[in-house]
């Protein structure tokens, strides 16, 4: 059987057939970097979606606060860094793991970071296996193909604060009722409202905002901020956003109130 590598997706090139290749082709979303002498295992971005949704293992993400404040996985926890250690190495604190685990150094971790080129997850792993921990995996991937395969992320207040603050090409869309929104809402923002948004592509109120200038159709790595009455309905719109192909779609974890609140 020969193997060819097309970007991180795989096609199993198994015989001929009427002097035709057959070809079995692997899904993107069963793929690994399959890297050499791995000290972990990685796990694919399938297996993460379906740890993610049983709970069967903690999911923390390796990176500084602040990254992940901006934007992490739904459910994805962080712990601060190992003190001592400069920015370019830097690692979370096993203590810190290990006391959110209550001590147990068998439970099941998935750990990310910021992808393939990114040594935090395989710093913390090599660092939870020195201190004992047994039941470690990877998803080296990690947050920029969770985005592109996925599609969204969660962005914490301390991450929309920043953002806000910041960047000015950024999008912040209200998911609540077009009446809601009328009578107030955070300054600069847009509405899309959830539900007004329809399953599918190019359909319903999405499309009307990709035609009218409320998304930015031109610039698709745009930040989008999506957020409404709670996270459920923000999650909601930001789903249906991210079937558009745009790339850095995060949701609100909390409710309006608390963002009108702070956002001045």
């Amino acid at each position: 059987m020969t193997l060819l590598v097309i970007g991180i997706g795989i096609i199993a090139v198994t015989g001929t057939r009427g002097g035709a290749a057959a070809q079995t082709v692997a899904s993107i979303l069963q793929a690994t970097l399959m890297e050499a002498n791995q000290q972990t295992p990685e796990i694919t971005t399938e297996e993460f979606r379906k740890i993610l949704v049983d709970g069967s293992a903690t999911v923390f993400d390796a990176r500084p606060f602040k990254e992940y404040a901006v934007s992490h996985v739904p459910g994805a926890l962080n712990v601060s860094a190992k003190p001592g250690v400069p920015m370019s190495l830097y690692v979370s604190d096993v203590a810190e793991i290990g006391r959110r685990l209550g001590g147990n150094k068998s439970a099941p971790i998935v750990l990310y970071c910021n992808g393939p080129f990114c040594g935090k997850s395989k710093r913390l792993a090599e660092e939870l296996l020195a201190a004992g921990f047994t039941n470690i995996r990877r998803y080296q991937l990690g947050i920029p193909v969770w985005r592109a395969l996925v599609g969204t992320t969660e962005i914490e207040l301390e991450g929309v604060l920043y953002v806000y603050r910041g960047d000015k090409t950024a999008v912040l869309l209200d998911a609540r009722d077009p009446a809601e929104f009328a009578a107030a809402t955070v300054s600069g923002a847009v509405n899309i409202a959830a539900s007004l948004v329809l399953p599918g592509k190019d359909v319903g109120e999405v499309k009307k905002a990709k035609d009218d200038g409320r998304l930015p159709m031109e610039d698709h790595n745009t930040r989008i901020i999506v957020f409404g009455k709670d996270s459920a309905q923000a999650r909601a719109v930001a789903e249906a956003v991210a079937r558009e192909a745009f790339h850095n779609v995060s949701y609100f974890v909390g409710r309006y109130e608390t963002l009108k609140s702070v956002l001045k």
